[in-house]
């Protein structure tokens, strides 16, 4: 196993030099967490002298309702219950409009140029208190990725170089376009068309969903031609990619707050303190920074003497999350500001080039050396493990582990040593414990459950050690449930089709429905644990993906970066198979042919 890790390291190392040779661009961060509807509150300004202003606040308001995406939202709602309010801002010469209705808080805002009366900035419904919900180039991942040159690039590459060519309308290829159809949703999410993006995740998930099942109940991939392609052909395009992908990483990416809170529980673990509770905050501590165009001052003067910029909602994470920032941490440090985060792009590079490890060695195992590089190249070529990557968040760390743990999943041990460092990383692998527990018969399954307890017992010792870094452990396990199981529970979110009641804007409550399929979820994660009796390493790898499509399809809040949570396994399900056999030619014999005399007799 240290051979493997070395050669994990090894790997990265020699793809770096690639990436260091391009040069760094400013770096760009955003915020995907944000506060419930935003309640009405009269803003109190110094107003400037009316020979300063050219507009008005009828005037200002006028505009921004005149807009037709808010004309249209703001029509949702009863006359009588909106509130307007514009305030002017000197140092920008523009005002602040804002729009609020009832319980639903506030609906629209916008910027209104003082001079000209031009609307700037004009947002509705969850591009309100969601600013990634409004869309723009770059805001995750960078530019380049989401360029359309870059994108279909790898998803060409991905189909040309995993499709079944010699069969066109094969459920191959079905299955490789069901998982990049999610590019037309993150299209629309682009463009801020939040109502339009969400709606088009689900037909893809579904699909997958029920294709992980019936891969899992009749332990069968769909059927492939001979291959088009010469392993070596693949194993020099998963090379060269690996290096593309480092290369865009430091090239043009960015960090998101998910990707910020690495090094910040890193450093806290580092100093003796747990990471709950102890993230930097704003509140009223002393500012040490600029504000930015909203008036807000992220940088502030935290109680450890630092000055560091907040991530208050950032410890909402398994204690693997942090731990495994630590060796990037320890090698690049962290300034305690939102910068440029050079431990977060080691630690997103490092967890993706071990899943394309890890599905090599997965994939040899089970499937030879063929398979083993169709596997690595099929993570290496997926446009969604680079947007995770080039968005340098937590989210490869999660599938890592649970890869490796498929690639050693005769040993019970290891099964649940992995499972249980997947789950404290990301609480939704929970979900696949009693599946890999009783793999792979369920009648010999007690001393197999009983070693699989004794690898998860020790994973999560390895996870919750920070806890005793407190002065009382007892209080650091309150509050590290405080700050990540409720919060994950109770969140809003308009990135599913599961809360957009909030907006009390004739949106249907699906609530209901969300709570059906959480009861089935947990009945299906319960039911594979035995059935079938005995299952195959596809049948693992299927029904591990059929589980965790099942729990994104019920999450309040869903993201793009959560599709690597489950691809590798799906890609297992659906590139395992043999080629078919080709047909025996006929021999015919040619009537000239001379022929052996025999003996009679």
């Amino acid at each position: 196993m240290k051979r493997l890790v070395v050669a994990g390291v090894v790997a990265l190392l020699a793809f770096t030099p690639l990436a260091a040779a391009a040069p760094r661009q400013t770096v760009t961060t955003t915020v995907t967490k944000t506060e419930r509807q935003i309640p009405f509150t009269q803003t109190q300004t110094q107003p400037a002298p009316a020979q300063q202003r050219n507009q008005t606040e009828a005037k200002v308001v006028a505009a921004l309702l005149a807009v037709p995406k808010v004309k249209d939202w703001v029509g949702r709602y009863p006359k009588k219950s909106l509130v307007t309010q514009g305030t002017y801002d000197a140092q920008y010469a523009d005002w602040d409009v804002k729009v609020w209705s009832g319980p639903a808080g506030e609906i629209a805002t916008g910027r209104v140029d003082d001079t000209t009366g031009i609307v700037t900035e004009a947002w509705t419904g969850p591009q309100v208190a969601w600013h990634m919900a409004r869309g723009g180039p770059g805001a995750f991942g960078g530019k380049k990725i989401n360029s359309l040159g870059v994108w279909l690039a790898f998803c060409v590459v991905f189909l040309v170089g995993l499709a079944d060519l010699r069969r066109p309308l094969s459920l191959r290829n079905l299955d490789l376009l069901a998982l990049l159809s999610f590019s037309v949703s993150l299209w629309y999410f682009n463009h801020g068309r939040i109502f339009t993006s969400v709606p088009l995740v689900y037909p893809g998930l579904a699909y997958l969903l029920g294709r992980m099942i019936w891969v899992g109940i009749r332990d069968r991939p769909p059927p492939v031609s001979r291959p088009l392609w010469p392993v070596w052909v693949l194993a020099a395009a998963t090379v060269f990619l690996c290096g593309f992908k480092v290369g865009l990483n430091v090239r043009d990416s960015n960090v998101i707050d998910v990707g910020y809170a690495g090094p910040i529980g890193a450093q806290r673990i580092v100093h003796g303190q747990s990471p709950y509770g102890n993230f930097p905050v704003e509140d009223d501590l002393k500012p040490c920074g600029p504000a930015d165009r909203e008036g807000e001052i992220r940088a502030r003067i935290q109680t450890n003497g630092r000055c560091e910029s907040a991530n208050p909602n950032g410890d909402t994470y398994g204690p693997i999350s942090y731990i495994a920032y630590i060796p990037g941490y320890a090698i690049f440090g962290w300034s305690g500001q939102w910068d440029d985060l050079p431990a977060s792009h080691f630690t997103a590079i490092a967890f993706d080039l071990l899943c394309v490890l890890g599905l090599g060695l997965a994939g040899r195992r089970f499937g030879g050396n063929r398979l083993g590089i169709t596997l690595a190249f099929a993570w290496a070529a997926y446009p969604f493990s680079q947007y995770a990557s080039m968005s340098n968040t937590n989210d490869a760390i999660m599938p890592a582990f649970l890869i490796w743990g498929f690639w050693l999943c005769t040993s019970a041990w290891a099964r649940g040593a992995f499972v249980g460092l997947a789950s404290w990383t990301k609480f939704g692998a929970l979900l696949v414990a009693p599946l890999w527990a009783t793999y792979p018969e369920f009648r010999k399954s007690r001393r197999t459950a009983l070693i699989f307890a004794a690898g998860f017992a020790l994973a999560t010792a390895a996870a919750f050690w920070v806890l005793l870094l407190e002065p009382s452990p007892l209080h650091a396990a309150r509050v590290f449930w405080d700050r990540t199981i409720p919060p994950q529970v109770n969140r809003q979110s308009p990135f599913s089709l599961w809360d957009w009641r909030q907006y009390h804007a004739g949106l249907p409550d699906l609530h209901w429905l969300q709570r059906v399929l959480q009861v089935l979820l947990v009945a299906g994660s319960a039911a594979v644990a035995f059935l079938p009796r005995r299952k195959s390493p596809l049948q693992l790898a299927a029904l591990t993906g059929a589980v965790l499509i099942g729990f994104e399809l019920v999450l309040t809040h869903w993201f793009y970066l959560y599709l690597p949570w489950f691809f590798a396994f799906a890609a297992y399900a659906v590139l395992a198979a043999e080629p078919s056999p080709e047909p025996a030619k006929a021999t015919v014999r040619d009537e000239h042919e001379q022929r052996e005399l025999v003996t009679a007799g």
